[in-house]
């Protein structure tokens, strides 16, 4: 957000904040429903402040303090998280068709990924560190699910998605499963990472069809994650190599402000 400052012939006074914005947007951060039940205890500036240990004094200790209520926030919905409950899962009729393109950039930018030299590469703390091809992820046991994907944009659509559950694929490759995160990058310029908790729930599936074909490029070709417990730009598409790591990943959107956990 951007923060006034009065500036006068010889002088720079600090800057008069509009607390109300702030902590509106602040509570913005913890809306989530995962998060309302703990929101309610600190729906205060004063709260939120003695929470984070901000003081807003200037643009740089608000944008530090917001952050850090993200930050917060992505801790509650960690303790929240119940790695045994499943999503909702739905019928064919009910399926969105069709189903919505989403990116952060126009479908005529969407990559074109040549399956017959793709190759899935495995790296950080995977004892089985080689490449994939498709066909032998393909050969994978196979498991299908409709389920909602939800937009942090605040629109949601229902889809049939079919692959491999992700967290068999982690335990088959080696993956080191106390590890904290699982990270991703992809065709385009996108990436994102996950909890080992989130990897390994029986609904994440590492996706290679759409409604029984194979995963359209809108989609994701040649691999997306789906992710029925989190909001959509936690499920990343294009995937091009998959790391185990203890060290903070990051995303490409929660490097720019979203909430890093992410759940739905």
């Amino acid at each position: 957000m951007k923060l006034p400052r009065i500036q006068g012939d010889s002088d720079v006074r600090p800057a008069s904040f509009d607390t109300k914005a702030i902590s509106a947007d602040a509570l913005r951060e913890l809306a989530l429903p995962a998060r309302r039940a703990f929101g309610k205890r600190v729906l205060t500036l004063g709260g939120l402040l003695m929470l984070t240990g901000c003081s807003l004094t200037d643009e740089k200790s608000v944008n530090a303090f917001l952050m850090s209520v993200s930050r917060m926030n992505d801790r509650v919905q960690g303790w929240l998280f119940d790695p045994t409950r499943l999503a909702p899962t739905y019928s064919e009729a009910e399926l969105t068709r069709p189903f919505p393109f989403n990116a952060y950039y126009g479908i005529d930018d969407v990559p074109e990924v040549d399956g017959s030299d793709y190759r899935l590469k495995l790296s950080g703390m995977i004892a089985g560190k080689r490449d994939w091809t498709l066909p032998e992820l393909y050969a994978l046991p196979h498991a299908e699910q409709i389920t909602r994907h939800i937009c942090v944009e605040g629109w949601s659509a229902i889809g049939h998605w079919g692959g491999t559950p992700f967290g068999d694929f982690l335990r088959r490759v080696g993956a080191d499963t106390s590890a904290k995160y699982v990270g991703f990058k992809c065709a385009d310029d996108y990436y994102e990472s996950i909890d080992m908790p989130t990897a390994l729930h029986p609904q994440t599936l590492l996706a290679f069809e759409y409604d029984g074909k194979t995963l359209p490029p809108k989609y994701g070709f040649p691999m997306k994650l789906r992710i029925p417990t989190k909001l959509g730009y936690k499920n990343p598409k294009h995937i091009v190599e998959i790391f185990v790591t203890n060290t903070y990943p990051g995303g490409y959107w929660s490097d720019q402000g979203y909430n890093w956990f992410g759940g739905s």
